[in-house]
């Protein structure tokens, strides 16, 4: 074994509209939750790194310790989760990723953490070159020999259609839908080679301006960058609850002179005349947003949008592009 070893960026799906389970894939469950990866050195050395790089090692102090149960030089990717009343909260782990020492612990208390692993990257040596199905069964193998229980949690994963298509109905538990792989493919570092199925009806937006004021927002303008980088106006949410506005109090910048929207106009509801009055917001906060199939000519969201919660774990990037309904 050696320690002279690093975690990988993580492996990303893109979405499809495709909910068939096809030959030479496997299906796993799209967890409601925060991708992360976990490793552990010699001495005890654990590092739990999130999708976007950031150490959330001291935030879940219970997966810390558990890790104590994995033999050295092991590698796992997979998602953390809170449960609360029968159902994954976002939320909830929302708060922990931000605790650290005494407030960690005793929010790992009260809400506790699972890792649910679906992937093996190192095992002594280096995986990722392994096609998938040949990760998965020492990823299971892993779990026997080690007699791994909770806070580890071996993600299901099957090659049955009609399984695959029963996990779409579990949503009222928090799960998103599916994530689709290849049998024969390896792990590919950054690259969007698996595709993810959501059977909720919600997506992804950037907030590019608000009304009332960046610090008191009353709605959100969202917008999504086309083909060529240009962030385009997709519609505007309902008026936000309270909870909401207060997230967003903290995460919102106001725009500078170089906002893609400084000079644009926006009317007060779909079809009139009426112009919003608007304040700019740097295009860097993403929210998930519940919506419709009701688009307008200009593929625009012809409805009023509901903010479900904002999404501070994903970048622009990770938004689908102007003109895809996903």
């Amino acid at each position: 074994m050696s320690s002279n070893w690093s975690l990988p960026e993580p492996m990303l799906a893109t979405p499809t509209s495709d909910p068939v389970l096809h030959p030479e894939h496997a299906a796993e469950p799209k967890w409601d939750g925060y991708r992360a990866l976990l490793g552990r050195w010699p001495g005890d050395r654990v590092l739990i790194r999130s999708r976007r790089g950031g150490n959330l090692t001291l935030a879940f102090p219970e997966i810390v310790a558990a890790a104590s149960q994995l033999p050295d030089d092991t590698a796992l990717d997979g998602e953390l989760v809170v449960w609360e009343r029968d159902r994954l909260s976002f939320e909830r782990l929302q708060q922990r990723a931000h605790r650290r020492a005494a407030t960690a612990v005793r929010a790992a208390q009260q809400w506790p953490a699972h890792f649910v692993a679906f992937d093996l990257l190192r095992a002594g040596t280096d995986l990722t070159a392994q096609p998938y199905r040949a990760r998965r069964a020492a990823l299971e193998q892993l779990f026997a020999d080690h007699r791994l229980q909770a806070p580890w949690t071996l993600c299901p994963s099957t090659t049955d259609p009609k399984q695959a298509t029963e996990w779409l109905e579990w949503s009222a538990v928090g799960l998103e839908g599916v994530v689709f792989k290849r049998l024969d493919q390896r792990y590919l570092p950054g690259f969007r080679a698996w595709r993810k199925y959501r059977s909720r009806h919600t997506t992804e937006a950037v907030i590019g301006a608000v009304t009332g004021a960046p610090t008191a927002p009353t709605t959100a303008l969202l917008g999504r960058f086309d083909a060529d980088g240009r962030l385009q106006y997709a519609g505007r949410t309902t008026v936000l609850n309270l909870a909401v506005r207060q997230t967003l109090a903290a995460e919102l910048q106001q725009g500078g002179p170089a906002h893609p929207w400084m000079g644009w106009t926006f009317s007060a509801s779909w079809g009139s005349q009426e112009q919003l009055a608007v304040r700019l917001v740097e295009p860097v906060v993403v929210a998930e947003v519940a919506v419709d199939v009701s688009l307008d000519a200009a593929g625009r969201w012809r409805h009023p949008v509901r903010l479900e919660r904002v999404r501070n774990d994903l970048t622009p990037g990770d938004v689908p592009l102007f003109g895809q309904e996903l």
